[in-house]
């Protein structure tokens, strides 16, 4: 589970910090000496625990095994897992500081530290030794999570370090559809976190798969096999209600898998079928060099949807406008597409007044992307080429104009339905229920008042049958506005009924 502390957002001390905790016996006074050289926030969270339910978010729900829905934990697991974030926050304070593990121990278990609760109850209940193996864990957790991230001091050290994160998005090898397709989605999320103003961020699924020109099956496969794997990109908080889920963009250096090779949908022409045929290095290379910010501009259009340009096009006009003018064999290398794909996808773009080629170099067209791409000089463009067609004409030969649109519609439909569900269940709604009565079905509607039609109430209490405009023998409104059938079977008269539930609502009343 990741923890949302492994990124703290302060420059901890340069000197190495005393963990020592002082004795039991000696006052507060001492005990924020013995803290003085962790951060403030630190000390704060070892003294005082989590007074401000920061680390509480999240800790008492959880996702259903379908993946889509949130269920509440039981108040144990609830504040267990609670009381995990802290230690962990504590851990990651510590290892940033330059502490070790004997001293993580010794703050967690002392018993003035209410941020150490959890690790003593966990030592009250199973004993010293599982307590001990427990943080034990947690510290090598913290450390390798330490390790692969950074310290952001302030707002241009965060916009400093995005930058970073976007060259080297540029320039790393993204082989594969599917690996291109990961690349326009963690883009998206380049993109969102630029917005907030540092790699922690909001964004829902609907809202990342508009941006990205995909659709949400397609980012979860993505997500779920390239970018958490390779720790480009970290969820912290699943979303619920009107909140997207929680964020967080790995800025320092994401580790590789060597099976990431067999994800690749395009297995023929960059990987050989068997081990026993691999060869020592890929086609397409490891010297990739796009611009990322054209492709956040161009990803979402209709143009370079699956079944229209797709995303080799895409990896082709970025390294195009990286680096005008480059061969075939130029563009394998930066675009890291492969050299079938790029020919094929060299062919279709000059078909569509794109690009053009000079010799052996290709370069953009003067006016293929207007206000984005490069303009070749006069001696570069010949008189006998076709004009530049735009994008939208490109999605309308295609067949795929209106794509966007479409996803945006269909996610808005989405997201009112859901917002009427949690409507309906924060105010305490039921489902309409249909019974039988005197041979025929009736629809009792749902529980509130003024959703019954009013032409149904009558003076006295009763309900008017809608179609004749008689009153229905048997059926009342309650004073909360339910319909209730009275039968032969009940004791009480509905005027009964009436005052009992009146009387017990003062009495809860006045209990109150």
């Amino acid at each position: 589970m990741p923890h949302p502390t492994a990124h703290p957002h302060y420059s901890p001390s340069a000197s190495r910090p005393d963990f020592s905790p002082p004795e039991a016996t000696t006052g507060s006074h001492t005990t924020l000496q013995g803290l003085a050289s962790l951060p403030r926030p630190a000390a704060d969270l070892v003294l005082l625990g989590d007074p401000t339910g920061r680390y509480a978010a999240g800790s008492y729900s959880r996702l259903r095994p379908d993946g889509r829905t949130v269920e509440l934990r039981g108040d144990r697991q609830g504040i267990s897992e609670h009381g995990h974030r802290i230690t962990a926050a504590i851990a990651c304070h510590v290892a940033r500081a330059g502490g070790s593990v004997e001293q993580l121990t010794r703050l967690l278990l002392h018993p003035d530290h209410e941020g150490g609760r959890h690790a003593r109850h966990i030592a009250l209940r199973s004993g010293q030794a599982r307590a001990l193996d427990y943080i034990h864990r947690v510290w090598a957790s913290a450390v390798q999570t330490v390790s692969t991230s950074m310290v952001l001091g302030s707002r241009d050290h965060a916009y400093e370090a995005l930058a970073a994160l976007r060259d080297r998005i540029g320039t790393t090898p993204w082989r594969g559809e599917r690996a291109r397709t990961a690349l326009r989605v963690l883009r998206a999320h380049l993109t969102f976190a630029e917005t907030a103003g540092g790699p922690l961020h909001h964004a829902s699924e609907r809202q990342t798969a508009e941006e990205a020109g995909i659709s949400r099956t397609t980012l979860r496969a993505v997500y779920e096999t390239i970018l958490r794997p390779q720790g480009w990109l970290r969820r912290l908080r699943v979303g619920h209600g009107r909140e997207g889920s929680t964020w967080y963009l790995a800025l320092g250096t994401p580790h590789r898998h060597a099976g990431t090779a067999v994800l690749s949908r395009s297995r023929t022409t960059q990987y050989p079928p068997g081990l026993a045929l691999e060869w020592p290095t890929p086609e397409t290379g490891a010297d990739a060099d796009i611009d990322s910010a054209v492709l956040a501009r161009l990803m979402g259009h209709d143009a370079f949807a699956h079944h229209a340009l797709g995303s080799a096009a895409l990896m082709i006009i970025s390294a195009l406008y990286a680096r005008p003018s480059q061969t075939v064999t130029d563009l394998i290398a930066s675009s890291s597409v492969s050299r079938a794909t790029t020919c094929r996808t060299l062919q279709r773009l000059a078909r569509y007044g794109l690009v053009q080629h000079h010799g052996e170099t290709w370069t953009l067209t003067p006016h293929a992307l207007p206000g984005v791409g490069h303009s070749p000089t006069a001696s570069q463009t010949a008189a006998g080429l076709r004009a530049a067609q735009s994008l939208d004409e490109i999605a309308q030969q295609s067949g795929t104009a209106g794509t966007a649109a479409r996803r945006k519609a269909l996610h808005a439909d989405q997201r009112a339905a859901y917002r009427q569900a949690l409507e309906h269940l924060s105010e305490h709604r039921s489902r309409a229920v249909v019974i039988v009565h005197d041979g025929r079905q009736v629809l009792v509607p749902a529980v509130r008042a003024d959703e019954i039609p009013p032409a149904w109430h009558a003076p006295d209490g009763r309900v008017l049958d809608p179609a004749t405009g008689r009153p229905a023998e048997g059926w009342r409104v309650a004073t909360d506005g339910r319909l209730i059938l009275i039968g032969p079977a009940d004791q009480r008269t509905y005027d009964e009924l009436a005052a009992a539930h009146a009387q017990a609502l003062s009495e809860w009343e006045s209990a109150a």
